[in-house]
This record gives C-alpha cells, sequence and structure tokens, in this order.
C-alpha cells in the first residue's frame, strides 16, 4: 500500500512539473514572438522618422520661405551637377594628346597634328587645333591664337558657375529674412495680447529658427558642389597652359 500510495505521488509530480515546464516554454516562445513583431514594426517606422520629420518641419516652418530656399537648393543643385559632366567630359589626357601631336608632325605634317585633335574632345584639343591652324602665319600668329582660344575655353568651362555663388548667398539670407519676420510676428502677438506668454512667442520663434537653419544647410550643400567645380577647373586651366606652352615649343622645333 505505502508502495502504491508513493508511486502515485511520485507520478503525479512529474506530470506537474512536465506542465509546468511546458507552460515555461509556451510563455517564453509567446514573449520572444512578440518582441520580434515588436522589433519589426519598430524598424519601418525608425527607418521613415527622419524623411517624416524633415518634412513636418518643412511644413513648419511655412511654405513661403522654405519654398523659396528649397527652389534654390534645386536649381544650384542642377547647375552643380550640370557643370561637373560638362568638366569630367572635358578632362583629356594632356600628355598622351601631345606625345600624339609632336608625332603628327614629324610624320604626316600639320593636316595629320589637325586631324588628331579634331578627332579629341576637349578644351586642350581645341586650343591645338587653333594653334595649328595658324602656324602656317609663323609661330608668334600660333602662340596669339592659342592665348586667345585659351580664354574662350576658361569662359566655357565657368559658364553658369556664378549662379551656383547667388544661390549659396542667397539661402542663408532667405532664411535670415525668415527669422526676422518669425520674430516681428512673435511681437506683434505679445503686443495684441498684452502679455508675456511663451506660448504666444514659441511659434514665431519656432518659424524662424526652422527657416534659418534650412537656409545653411542648402548653403553648405551648394559650397561643397562649388568648392569641388573651382577645383576641377583650376586642374583643367592648369593643363591647358602647360600644354599650350609645350605645343609652342614643339611648333618652334618643327619650324626648324
Amino acid at each position: 500500500m505505502k508502495k502504491l500510495f508513493v508511486s502515485l505521488v511520485m507520478s503525479m509530480f512529474i506530470a506537474s512539473f512536465a506542465a509546468n515546464a511546458n507552460t515555461t516554454n509556451t510563455t517564453n516562445l509567446a514573449v520572444s514572438s512578440s518582441i520580434q513583431e515588436e522589433e519589426q514594426e519598430a524598424a519601418p517606422a525608425e527607418s521613415a522618422s527622419f524623411t517624416q520629420e524633415l518634412k513636418k518641419r518643412f511644413i513648419e516652418g511655412g511654405p513661403g520661405f522654405m519654398g523659396i530656399v528649397l527652389i534654390c537648393l534645386i536649381l544650384g543643385l542642377a547647375i552643380a551637377i550640370e557643370r561637373i559632366i560638362f568638366l569630367n567630359l572635358a578632362s583629356t589626357n594632356t600628355k598622351k594628346l601631345t606625345e600624339g601631336v609632336e608625332e603628327a608632325l614629324s610624320s604626316g605634317g600639320v593636316e595629320a597634328a589637325k586631324e588628331l585633335c579634331r578627332n579629341t574632345k576637349g578644351p586642350v584639343a581645341s586650343i591645338f587645333y587653333q594653334g595649328l591652324d595658324r602656324v602656317d602665319e609663323g609661330v608668334e600668329s600660333a602662340e596669339k591664337a592659342v592665348v586667345a582660344y585659351g580664354g574662350v575655353q576658361m569662359g566655357q568651362l565657368e559658364k553658369n558657375v556664378s549662379w551656383i555663388s547667388l544661390f549659396i548667398a542667397l539661402a542663408p539670407m532667405l532664411g535670415f529674412m525668415g527669422t526676422v519676420i518669425g520674430m516681428i510676428q512673435a511681437f506683434d502677438k505679445i503686443e495684441a495680447a498684452g502679455d508675456m506668454q511663451p506660448s504666444l512667442v514659441a511659434g514665431g520663434i519656432k518659424v524662424a529658427l526652422l527657416t534659418t537653419v534650412f537656409g545653411l544647410v542648402v548653403a553648405i550643400i551648394l559650397q561643397v558642389f562649388y568648392n569641388y567645380i573651382v577645383a576641377k577647373i583650376d586642374g583643367i586651366v592648369n593643363d591647358m597652359e602647360d600644354a599650350s606652352i609645350t605645343l609652342v615649343d614643339i611648333l618652334v622645333a618643327h619650324k626648324k
């Protein structure tokens, strides 16, 4: 009888232990799955938070000045991208071109060198062509043609770059104007209410700060592109000057 009672107690203990273990495992699985679901739901919310916050701040800043500053950013980036593409296409392997012109002059004469320059893209090749086209009139005439056409090519490289600098200066100025207008509106509300309450001025000051920040961000972005473009132009101009001097030396040696 005692053995039977002990067996029943042991079986009941084992059954209760197994049931508790299953319950614990089920609870842990449910908790872990709920945590995973919450993380999955939070991930897209975090990824979309930046754009949503940017859109919210843009609307809070007011469509007037914020829209004008945004137009400055769009136009400035359009001009900057166009200039970057143009300058990259204008870049030429000056050393290779110079060697090719020298070989063409030695083997085929001026016409062969002109044909090589005509089939090569870039301002350096255009300057070489103008110099070679005037070589029959003398080396001095060729040198003058190279210098004159070099100025024309430099103007084409710098085309529309001044507009980027205009937008760089205009964007923060518009932001500061929005700041001043926001502060004026805040003081108008204080004057109308006859009392200095934070809730009255908070909206105007918030708009003022948002327009200033947005204008400064636009100016910073455009300034980076502007500096890159200016550096690219300086590099191409230096190559043009070095190549022009080399071309004059080649023409002098060829005349001899």
